[in-house]
């Protein structure tokens, strides 16, 4: 028999339909994939350059567990100049992707039984997480009307006598909300106030777009930042999704147990892909700047579609590469005879008769929305909303 933590895991609802409408594909359907977390550019060249030249010198052997001396000062130095705000290299701890780096924060800060608040809606993974770690993930809504945007009194509200934490993620996975400087700040002081610490999932950093501006919660104040765990990585900046380099910057009791943790679990993050990280991290910006023009006109794109469809809710986002569409008013239609009483309903009728993946919402803490990726080629996009268009207008 598996463990019960084995079987508390859910698995991922993203990675279940990109991997249905990959099979698809290998069968020679045309599917378009809404699915995708990742950018559909390649890596750079000079990124490459740098890992073809780690494997020739034979950069091949163990590193430190935490990553080479080099690569966390480059972190330290990205950190200082683009988001005001001074760590030393012993503050940092490279993981195998930014998932792994959550995964390492949680197991470093929480104790059986610890809760930890979440924001709804939210990448799926994060109760997934905590879990592993034996936290208690604890689920805090958040309203349409407002923006999906946490208020400091919710949070407040929320707060027990076993909170350890709380996840914030701005850019956000999957609603696209980027939450100004002001808010995030009130949120951040009143996590301060109830001694919480702030895990920040800063992954969509660079993916900001009609005016909105990214802001590092650990820059905001000295207390703030003794309470805040930054999680970054390479994987959306850059098109590096598959080389799985991911960073935690925090306090330094925080890094040292993450580092031991990573020790004893995976020895260290890959020798070859810190190199390509460290080549990355040039603070050039081009690469991840015209790849944000592109995402810009690809969002503008797919929202205005997507709004022209009946019965479809949306807020514009702001951030990440992701539109997340209410479709509530919906319910109770039928297309061909099947009801759609379900977002899951909806992802699972639509791939089988127009062959578009979209995903359900409901592990994201919102069972009533589906979220279209448009981190995929503008064509693709048009066929795609041509198609989901006819789908709905098929339903009676």
């Amino acid at each position: 028999m598996i463990s019960r933590l084995a079987s508390s895991i859910a698995p991922s609802s993203t990675l279940a339909i990109t991997a249905k409408a990959n099979a698809m594909k290998a069968e020679g359907i045309d599917v378009v994939g809404f699915g995708a977390g990742e950018p559909d550019f390649d890596t750079p060249d000079y990124i490459k350059e740098a890992a073809i030249r780690a494997i020739e010198e034979g950069f091949t052997k163990y590193t430190p567990a935490s990553g080479i001396i080099s690569l966390r000062k480059a972190i330290a130095h990205k950190l200082q100049v683009e988001n005001n705000v001074s760590y030393t290299p012993e503050q940092i701890v490279v993981n195998n992707g930014a998932k792994h780096s959550l995964v390492n924060t949680f197991m470093a800060i929480l104790n059986p039984g610890d809760e930890v608040l979440i924001p709804a809606p939210f990448w799926l993974s994060y109760p997934e997480m905590i879990k592993m770690a034996y936290g208690e993930p604890k689920i805090v809504y958040t309203l349409q009307e407002e923006g999906y945007k946490l208020k400091p009194e919710a949070l407040e509200a929320a707060i027990g006598p076993n909170t350890r934490a709380i996840v914030l993620n701005s850019p956000s996975n999957p609603t696209g909300v980027v939450y100004t400087r002001e808010e995030i700040k009130a949120i951040a002081e009143m996590a301060v106030k109830h001694d919480l610490w702030i895990v920040s999932d800063e992954i969509y950093e660079y993916l900001v777009y009609d005016g909105a501006e990214h802001t590092c919660i650990a820059s905001l104040s000295d207390e703030i930042y003794k309470h805040t765990i930054t999680i970054n990585g390479l994987s959306k900046s850059h098109a590096m999704t598959g080389w799985r380099i991911g960073y935690i910057a925090a306090p330094l009791e925080v890094a040292k147990a993450a580092g031991n943790i990573q020790s004893h679990a995976t020895s260290n993050p890959n020798s070859i892909a810190q190199k390509a990280a460290e080549a990355a991290l040039d603070l050039s910006q081009d690469f991840a700047r015209n790849m944000v023009k592109v995402f810009e006109e690809r969002c503008k794109l797919m929202y205005e579609g997507l709004n022209e469809i009946e019965g479809f809710n949306l807020i514009k986002p702001q951030g990440a590469f992701y539109c997340f569409i209410n479709i509530s008013k919906l319910y109770g239609k039928q297309y061909n005879g099947e009801v759609i009483q379900t977002a899951a309903d909806f992802a699972r009728v639509i791939l089988e008769a127009e062959n578009v993946a979209v995903v359900p919402c409901q592990d994201f803490g919102a069972p009533d929305c589906i979220r279209l990726s448009y981190a995929i080629k503008e064509e693709a996009i048009i066929k795609g909303l041509d198609r989901i268009k006819k789908f709905v207008e098929c339903m009676e």
